[in-house]
């Protein structure tokens, strides 16, 4: 019995750190292409319409609503506790801005854009295109990785910009409508307290997590086997990954920002 866990826990080791270094090797690959050779660009832009264009409505729903709800339990906390709605705007403004605006953005693309990518480069890898990459003389991290890996990059950050935008909005619906605030309060509680470093602190993050979500899904998709179901596993191994990613990063993300002052 004891043999068996230690057996299962060195083989998990041994794979764990397999992959690790294969995921580095990608990594340093990629970085020697894209300093080496010419970009895809045409690929980089198809990519930036399937991740950003197409990630559009689901992100402003999704964060529309959070403000909402954030704005609703911020109104309904404050009522109980004072009998007034106070800094209802502040409290949207800067959870939206600084934490869940960058964080939901980069969920809601990993669990859509991500997957697809995993998805995508597994089929190709279990159907040997990718072999057949090598054949022709073109390396699949050149063609395939960094133009998704470029394309997460840039839209990503305009992605969050656009969650910061449509959660305050949505704050707003519910302080004005739901809570009674008139609109100049709301916005003035905002803009009064709201500075560029606290801008600056989501919009850095928004560019961790691209790197993030990008490389890890084009990781699991290039090194996908056994068939259909192994692009399934790859595909949700992708997802699984990246999203945790994104929350281990966060805290180690606000903590060099907050050590920078960029708070």
């Amino acid at each position: 019995m004891i043999g068996a866990f230690f057996g299962a826990g060195g083989r998990w080791f041994l794979e764990t750190a397999e992959s690790a270094g294969q995921f580095a090797l990608m990594v340093r690959s990629a970085a020697f292409w894209f300093l080496r050779s010419r970009v895809e660009w045409r690929q980089v832009l198809i990519q930036m319409l399937r991740i950003g264009v197409e990630s559009t409505p689901v992100v402003t729903m999704t964060t529309l609503f959070t403000g909402m709800v954030l704005a609703l339990q911020t109104g309904a906390s404050s009522n109980a506790l004072l009998n007034e709605p106070f800094f209802v705007g502040t409290v949207v403004g800067f959870s939206m801005v600084m934490e869940l605006g960058p964080v939901m953005s980069a969920l809601v693309v990993s669990g859509r854009a991500g997957a697809a990518i995993a998805a995508e480069l597994g089929t190709m890898k279990v159907t040997d295109q990718i072999d057949a990459l090598y054949t022709l003389g073109t390396d699949p991290v050149r063609y395939l990785v960094i133009p998704r890996v470029l394309a997460f990059v840039v839209t990503l950050p305009i992605l969050k910009i656009m969650a910061d935008f449509t959660g305050i909005f949505g704050g707003w619906v519910v302080a004005y409508f739901k809570l009674g605030i008139p609109t100049n309060t709301y916005w003035h509680d905002i803009f009064d307290y709201m500075e560029v470093d606290n801008f600056m602190h989501g919009f850095l993050k928004s560019f961790v997590f691209a790197f993030a979500i990008s490389f890890i899904c084009c990781f699991k998709g290039l090194t996908t086997s056994g068939g259909a179901e192994g692009v399934g596993k790859s595909t949700t191994a992708a997802v699984v990954v990246s999203m945790t990613a994104v929350l281990i990063l966060d805290y180690f993300a606000t903590a060099v920002l907050v050590a920078l002052g960029i708070t």
